[in-house]
């Protein structure tokens, strides 16, 4: 065979598998779409931004809305969804270590704060002795709100905790002058409870989801600096370096993405990108 055939031959295969390449990725775009797993509310609403700009790209994106106690990681895990958006880094190491899951972060999305709320108090500090305070029941959540009544003073945790490395539950509680009654629930049901307590820990999503912003009607919210909980994209550990990875943050971490987040939500959602 002549050299020059054989170039020929070689660079017909190398397009070849360029194409191939392309049909993997044109399968999202077009027959098969990426389905990425959010909860309702706020990661919804931006999704629906999400999924135009990629489809503006070639890609094509289906948030898939997961509702009640169903796991967004669970379906991630067993390959009923490509994606999931809707965790902070401390949540989904939690829940890798519980259950096992081979699940990675790839990408920052957003910071959604936690707040306390109230029906009946203007302040965390006007709270009454043996008030009754909802906390999320999930450690990581839980946490979150624990830091916000120490940075408060209303209690005190044990020495050398550190929400970077770890997370805090009540056992860690060493002091509580004002003997606050705590009420561990789910997140969901603490936001449609917010009246049956003096107050309550809601996670950002579901507040919004009852008409809460954590700017405008939280009575305390969490510190935004130095704050380990933002929110991620996670994938199967195995599609870590799949084709369309890429592309899918690209389209989140755009600038229509940043604008909507920043209008929309006027700082109690923020973007991390």
């Amino acid at each position: 065979m002549q050299r020059r055939q054989l170039f020929r031959l070689l660079g017909s295969f190398s397009l070849a598998l360029a194409i191939g390449s392309m049909g993997t990725m044109g399968a999202h775009a077009a027959d098969k779409p990426l389905k990425v797993g959010v909860r309702g509310g706020v990661d919804e609403e931006i999704w629906e931004v999400v999924a135009k700009v990629a489809k503006s790209r070639g890609l094509n994106v289906e948030p898939v809305v997961i509702t009640g106690t169903a796991s967004p990681n669970e379906a991630l895990n067993n390959g009923d969804l490509d994606a999931n958006s809707f965790q902070h880094i401390p949540f989904l190491r939690d829940q890798v270590k519980q259950r096992g899951y081979k699940i990675v972060a790839v990408a920052d999305t957003l910071i959604s704060p936690i707040a306390f709320y109230s029906k009946k108090y203007k302040s965390l500090e006007a709270l009454p002795t043996g008030a009754k305070i909802g906390l999320p029941n999930d450690p990581s959540n839980q946490t979150r709100a624990l830091v916000i009544l120490r940075d408060h003073g209303l209690i005190k945790l044990r020495d050398g905790f550190d929400p970077y490395t770890g997370t805090a539950t009540l056992a860690d509680v060493t002091a509580n002058p004002r003997k606050l009654d705590f009420i561990e629930s789910a997140s969901v049901v603490l936001a449609r409870s917010l009246p049956d307590v003096d107050a309550s820990a809601i996670v950002n999503s579901f507040a919004y989801q009852v008409g809460l912003i954590a700017t405008r009607d939280g009575i305390a919210v969490e510190k935004r600096a130095n704050n380990p909980y933002v929110n991620i994209i996670a994938v199967r550990e195995k599609d870590k370096n799949a084709a369309w990875v890429a592309p899918l943050v690209k389209a989140y971490q755009s600038e229509e993405v940043r604008k909507f987040i920043e209008t929309k939500y006027q700082g109690s959602v923020v973007p991390a990108f």
